[in-house]
């Protein structure tokens, strides 16, 4: 089975602590980015069935009707899609319309999920987003109204924002009916405004031990309300689990169309161009796998989320992860749980996952 991640690379304004691809463009050169996404969607056809759809960014939800509905009529045309497959949009709160969500249910997305960040007005703005906390909870409630399956993303390490108010903010989401929670560790990259405010003083975040105390107080909340932590930085109550992403931390396949758009198939990794002078030019890399690559992923993947480790397949690969100096240490001390053949990550761990996962291959 296969899923598609369509890449829309466009922003009203790009966020201030945005390294993603993406950027502000015309109309007119929307259109002529949608016109060759479409002809790459075409270019890769693929028989295998589609199992999920996920349409990313940028900011999806600011595309005009007539190209989201071009985008999706040409999958729809060229891949054979599951008739229950998991279809994601993402939206921005200022720019999802009522009019908006009943096309995309015309168009059979499913799921939507929802930019919040934070229900903070003054860390909003101080972010770079659009919206406010009452326009976020009422674009929630809005989707809502067309869409069972909706999830919210949380920022965590903004300016004064503990364990107790991001559970506030959890709060008042689920009451309107979220059923998916990605909770993000806030980072700081060089190249972006966030960066260029905390060198200048003109912000401050949340240092190391704070920012980790309030993703395990939110996470210990979320939890008791219910939810699973399926993954590290994601939460579900069951059956919300994000099938899209689950494809990915199982190594399943998948295409990747438009800049800076990820592919794994056939046992190689591809990536599309970053610019969109080589996008045009449809230029791509392409990387074949070594096992001991493929060990690496399998370890990093599995121990990131409730699938786990399966040592046989490890064993089949010429790895015995049992041999490992620290891997009978960490069971002994409750860091890695094993039930069977399989070895999973305590979640109370999952914080330091990159030391543990890095010592295991």
């Amino acid at each position: 089975m296969l899923s598609l991640y369509v890449h829309i690379p466009f922003c009203e304004r790009k966020c201030n602590y945005c390294a993603f691809n993406s950027f502000v463009a015309t109309e007119e050169k929307q259109d002529d980015y949608v016109e060759r996404l479409c002809k790459e969607i075409k270019r890769r056809k693929s028989s295998k069935p589609v199992q999920s759809i996920y349409i990313g960014g940028g900011t999806p939800s600011l595309l005009s009707d007539k190209n989201i509905c071009k985008i999706i009529k040409t999958i729809f045309e060229n891949y054979d899609v599951y008739e229950d497959a998991e279809f994601t949009i993402e939206a921005n709160p200022n720019s999802l319309t009522e009019e908006k969500l009943i096309l995309y249910k015309f168009l059979r997305v499913n799921r939507i999920s929802l930019g919040i960040q934070t229900l903070d007005n003054k860390n909003l703005r101080k972010i770079g987003r659009l919206h406010n906390k009452e326009m976020a909870l009422k674009k929630v409630e809005l989707a809502r109204k067309y869409f069972d399956n909706v999830s919210a993303d949380l920022i965590v390490g903004l300016n004064n924002e503990d364990g107790r108010r991001l559970c506030s903010y959890a709060k008042q989401l689920l009451h309107l009916g979220i059923k998916h929670i990605s909770c993000y560790l806030l980072e700081v990259y060089e190249d972006t405004k966030l960066y260029e405010m905390l060198e200048k003083n003109l912000y401050s975040i949340l240092n190391d031990d704070q920012t980790i105390d309030a993703f395990n107080k939110l996470s210990n909340y979320l939890i008791d309300q219910g939810m699973s932590r399926y993954e590290i930085s994601n939460f579900a109550f069951d059956g919300y689990e994000g099938k899209h992403n689950l494809n990915y931390w199982k190594r399943g396949e998948y295409l990747g169309f438009g800049i800076s758009a990820h592919s794994f198939i056939d046992g190689k990794r591809l990536k599309n161009a970053d610019t969109i002078f080589d996008y045009k030019s449809n230029i791509v890399e392409v990387e074949n796998l070594s096992t001991k690559e493929v060990i690496e992923e399998k370890i990093m993947l599995g121990l990131r989320c409730f699938i786990g480790v399966d040592l046989n397949e490890l064993k089949e690969l010429g790895y015995d992860i049992t041999q490992n100096e620290y891997f009978f240490s960490y069971l002994n001390q409750g860091v890695l749980t094993q039930k069977e053949e399989k070895i999973f990550l305590n979640p109370i761990y999952y914080h330091i996952s990159n030391t543990i996962i890095s010592n295991l291959i």
